[in-house]
């Protein structure tokens, strides 16, 4: 792959480097103060074409593709929005759009993407649950058969964007564990109103990206058509980890741009304070260098990340690449947000100077939406051929 960016590629950037610029520090630190979404924010992406750009241009996107979208989503982290961009980003353009285009029907296709490209509608995925954490074949949700459809029972927790969307990715069990050949076999994927009979939601009270809620969602005797399956019935398993491997593209990319934000902050601020005999505390190499090192990770994980998405455009195998950039990034972004924390002192804690904010919504990004943990087991096996520890 290439590094340098195409004419086109530059332009992308810059319209998102604009639309960002009309939504700074300002306006995400009172939406993250208010719990409120950042509604104004969000239209403006979609009416400037920037959620569609990864998706067909018959269904009224660009048609260009992932890396395209993980610049996009750089571009607007780094001009104030932070990490938590990534989230809007990975709800429904990935969990509403990847899904449907590449495991979805063609009316799911003609009726529900123009409405995700153009911010009329917006979608979440309940996948986690209380009991199974990390470990999601252990899911105990149960779409049992019912007539030409399905009625699901069950509960999930941690799910961004509920009270936002008006469709649900659901993952759920649809064959029992004691009928399945493998733990990975009846797995099954559904796309579903939000607002369905037997759907309820609690919103969690939680440390940071607060401009998206987290909620607990239960599922009692839900009604599901056999039309709303995506992919293969009981074989959904592969299709899941496809979506959550793209997942990790627009989660990089947030992070990714909240480090560039994050380290130009402490850096204009170490410019101006002024401590010791008149001198710039930018000087001090006990502050350069954990910014630095914050800043190297950053370009690594920056180019896996556009490795992985060049890869996943080209139909090819992704998920080491996206696994690697994700897991490089969160673990930048968590130094680059404390160390500029550390070298703006007091106002490091202060509200007024941002990078609270910042530090608090990049650290669910440690253990969400897979955990390092989970990170390191994946690559210990299946790039080393190390011996499976769970």
């Amino acid at each position: 792959m290439t590094v340098e960016l195409t004419e086109d590629q530059s332009m992308i950037v810059e319209t998102a480097g604009k639309v960002g610029a009309k939504f700074g520090l300002d306006y995400w630190r009172d939406k993250d103060k208010s719990k409120e979404f950042p509604t104004e924010a969000w239209k403006a992406i979609c009416e400037a074409g920037l959620c569609g750009v990864a998706l067909p241009e018959a269904c009224g996107g660009s048609g260009r593709g992932m890396l395209d979208m993980a610049l996009i989503i750089e571009t607007l982290s780094a001009t104030g929005a932070g990490s938590t961009v990534g989230q809007l980003f990975m709800c429904n353009p990935i969990f509403g759009g990847v899904a449907i285009v590449k495991y979805g029907s063609e009316r799911m296709r003609t009726e529900l993407l123009p409405k995700l490209i153009s911010g009329e509608l917006q979608f979440c995925m309940a996948l986690t649950e209380p009991d199974a954490g990390s470990n999601t074949l252990e899911m105990r949700a149960y779409a049992a058969p019912d007539g030409n459809g399905f009625r699901l029972n069950g509960q999930k927790i941690w799910i961004t964007n509920v009270p936002e969307s008006g469709k649900m990715l659901v993952v759920a069990r649809t064959m029992k564990y004691s009928e399945a050949a493998r733990r990975s076999d009846g797995i099954s994927i559904f796309l579903i109103d939000t607002g369905r009979v037997g759907i309820s939601h609690a919103r969690i009270d939680k440390l940071g990206t607060n401009t998206l809620a987290s909620s607990t969602v239960f599922f009692e005797d839900v009604r599901i058509e056999g039309d709303e399956l995506i992919g293969t019935l009981h074989n959904g398993w592969p299709e899941l980890l496809d979506i959550l491997n793209a997942e990790r593209i627009a989660t990089t990319a947030g992070l990714v741009g909240t480090v560039d934000l994050a380290i130009k902050l402490a850096t204009d601020y170490a410019r101006e304070r002024k401590v010791f005999r008149g001198k710039p505390i930018s000087s001090y190499q006990g502050l350069q260098f954990p910014l630095a090192q914050a800043y190297a990770e950053m370009e690594c994980a920056r180019l896996m990340n556009r490795q992985a998405a060049t890869l996943f455009d080209q139909g090819k195998p992704f998920g080491t690449q996206s696994n690697i950039a994700k897991l490089i990034a969160a673990q930048a972004c968590s130094a680059a947000t404390e160390r500029a924390m550390q070298t703006m002192g007091g106002m490091g804690y202060a509200t007024e100077f941002h990078v609270e904010r910042l530090w608090r919504d990049c650290r669910l990004f440690r253990f969400a939406p897979v955990s390092e943990e989970m990170i390191l087991n994946y690559i210990a096996v299946h790039q080393l051929g190390m011996m499976r520890s769970y």
